[in-house]
């Protein structure tokens, strides 16, 4: 999952290992090269020391001819002052505000150095500051793709994603208001041709709304969370290595189900996916190991173990080793088999009824697959995956004799944070670190012999997501792309935000939409205009109270801030409703799954329960969230950089 050409920094053998809120590549014991293994990141900083170089002599940051010291400032009271706050967290505040790319942008280097003068890698300063100077770019606005989109408006006018305005209304310039579909689809005075297109019109204007119906809190943030296929299911992955289950038969009242564990996780659930029967749940950690629980609340049994890390024909080794992790997973259509993308640069397929791989594609991506899915869900032959090499790459299973892919897709100029198909074996998106989705038909795709000949590396600045924003200036139109619509104004930052297809029957196929850094949902039509927005952030501030043990994100004034970034968000198949999963709080320190529904723009509901409650993960209320929300002050508006959180426990006389 790493960013190409971005240093990884690791902890040498012997000590404990460093927690880094951003990093979600994979820890690697130095000391036995033959059996990898994961150290679960501690979150606990019990002395200020743990913050400070271990070294008798303080390091300082040189930059040019600045020389910037780092003392041992102790957290105390200073006279009865404000405390005292470190020289080391200073410096990574600087660092979240933009300093590096401030220094970087007028051609100054950001290095570690100690007191003899030799650069050193040093675990206890943010990494943010030993990346490798990028290369200068001459792109800009002047490069960015046409809006609207020549290409997405003809896909619109064919009838391929949604339904064109009645050709009368266009001609006479009348407005296709909402009342009027409504009321021609309940006269059905018309043709059934003319009815079935006022009701497709209909229910492709029926974007979801940024006011949340209910906000479903976690104490960990929220990494994904998806409807199932017939939107009776939705399951939630957070931080705390639990997959939270709920009944969505109704989606505008939802029950809880069931939760399940991943035992001995590393980081985080990176993924799950539900079966086509909803009847198993298949989910992953940065392991090798993915775990298929029941989705039947009356079964407390054991979750199987799926070793993706065997090769065919293999049975299942001891627990305790762990050679890659997995990124993405998901299920075939017929239920049988799951692919996986893995930090081995790899894809791997499994056979659920076997409990072994059948399939391992190695050798053709040069960096992690961050997002796999099947390209046709009446068909598992049809494979993609997206890489931090910035390739999209096809795998057809069926003439595969050499190893190779079928072909691939090149555009992205970064890597790849997300892959999902239109279910036709035809159309899929892609979200990339360059800001962008793409959308790609499968006819357009490079040939394997045409691939071969460039370099993706070539095209690619080596920028880290996780800590920066992406300027403007870096973007620059790829020599080779061939996709088919770029749509831009999301922020795909921090982590790896994941984009989606709309649902045929609640809209229509009308939209593509993505989660954002920002903290909003972004649709957009396929000519890549933004048809609508679903501001997460605001439905959701001040939504709980700050946990006195959170060291979190401050603004440049010191006062901690609330701020949402919106990895993954799922479209009901059957009804307007929409729900978003998010790294969500006070510093990006806990998650929300808040559920939104189309209400024709309305900020408030005559309905019970009112709308916008707070509720635990139980969907049980919680009274004191919601009373703590509205006694809170105004949100601040001024927008400002954060970093992810810290937790630090403080000793009973110890001052803050």
């Amino acid at each position: 999952m790493s960013s190409p050409g971005s240093d990884e920094t690791r902890n040498e053998p012997g000590e404990a290992p460093i927690w880094h809120p951003a990093r979600e590549w994979l820890e690697e014991d130095e000391g036995d090269e033959d059996d990898l293994d994961y150290t679960v990141p501690s979150t606990t900083m019990e002395t200020e020391d743990d913050w400070e170089d271990d070294d008798d002599k303080p390091p300082h940051i040189t930059i040019d001819n600045i020389q910037f010291e780092l003392t041992r400032d102790d957290l105390e009271e200073a006279g009865g002052a404000h405390p005292r706050i470190p020289a080391a967290q200073l410096f990574e505040l600087l660092a979240s505000s933009g300093l590096q790319h401030i220094l970087r942008s007028n051609g100054w280097s950001t290095n570690i150095v100690g007191d003899d003068g030799d650069d050193e890698s040093d675990d206890d300063f943010d990494a943010s500051f030993i990346r490798r100077p990028r290369p200068r770019r001459t792109g800009g606005a002047d490069n960015f793709p046409k809006v609207p989109s020549d290409e997405g408006t003809e896909l619109m006018g064919a009838g391929q994603f949604g339904t064109n305005p009645y050709y009368v209304d266009r001609l006479k310039k009348r407005k296709g208001v909402f009342a009027k579909n409504l009321m021609w689809r309940e006269l059905g005075i018309e043709s059934r041709g003319l009815r079935n297109r006022a009701s497709q019109s209909l229910s492709q204007q029926l974007i979801p709304g940024s006011v949340a119906d209910k906000i479903i809190h976690y104490d960990a943030r929220s990494y994904s969370g998806q409807f199932s296929d017939d939107g009776n299911f939705f399951f939630s992955c957070a931080q705390d290595f639990k997959v939270r289950m709920y009944d969505t038969s109704n989606p505008y009242e939802w029950k809880y189900y069931k939760t399940v564990d991943y035992p001995f996780g590393q980081w985080t659930i990176t993924d799950a996916t539900l079966s086509p029967d909803n009847r198993f749940l298949v989910y992953s950690s940065i392991r090798s190991q993915a775990y298929l629980a029941t989705t039947d609340p009356e079964d407390d049994s054991d979750p199987s173990v799926l070793d993706f890390s065997l090769p065919p024909g293999q049975r299942r080794r001891s627990m305790g080793s762990s050679h890659f992790g997995i990124w993405s997973l998901r299920f075939s259509g017929d239920g049988r088999e799951v692919v996986a993308g893995t930090s081995e640069n790899s894809v791997v397929v499994y056979d659920i009824e076997t409990k072994q791989p059948v399939l391992n594609l190695q050798d053709r991506h040069q960096d992690h697959v961050n997002a796999v899915c099947y390209g046709d869900t009446s068909s598992p032959h049809l494979l993609y995956s997206g890489s931090d090499d910035t390739t999209l790459r096809v795998w057809d299973r069926r003439s595969m004799a050499d190893g190779r892919e079928a072909g691939a897709f090149m555009g992205h100029t970064e890597g790849l944070t997300y892959v999902d198909s239109k279910g036709d074996g035809r159309y899929i998106i892609s979200n990339g670190k360059d800001q962008t989705m793409k959308l790609w038909d499968l006819r357009k795709m490079m040939t394997t012999a045409d691939f071969d000949r460039i370099d993706p590396n070539h095209y690619t600045t080596g920028f880290d997501y996780r800590f920066e924003s992406y300027p403007d200036e870096y973007y620059e139109p790829h020599e080779h792309d061939c996709s088919v619509v770029t749509f831009r104004g999301h922020r795909v930052l921090k982590t790896l935000i994941r984009c989606h297809f709309s649902p045929p029957d609640s809209t229509n196929s009308r939209y593509v939409y993505s989660g954002s850094e920002d903290g909003k949902v972004y649709v957009y039509n396929m000519d890549a205009t933004l048809a609508g927005t679903i501001d997460v952030g605001s439905a959701t501030v001040n939504s709980r109270p700050r946990e006195p043990d959170v060291f979190a994100s401050y603004d440049m004034g010191g006062e901690m801030i609330w701020r949402t970034c919106v990895r993954d968000a799922s479209w009901h198949p059957n009804a307007p409703v929409l729900a978003a999963t998010s790294w969500n709080g006070w510093g990006l320190s806990s998650g929300t799954c808040t559920v939104h529904s189309w209400n024709n723009g309305a900020k408030d509901d005559e309905g019970d329960p009112p709308i916008g409650r707070s509720y635990d993960d139980k969907l049980r209320d919680v009274p004191e969230f919601n009373h703590f929300r509205e006694h809170a002050p105004p949100p601040r508006r001024r927008p400002v950089r954060s970093r992810p959180v810290r937790r630090r426990f403080f000793d009973e006389d110890e001052t803050w």
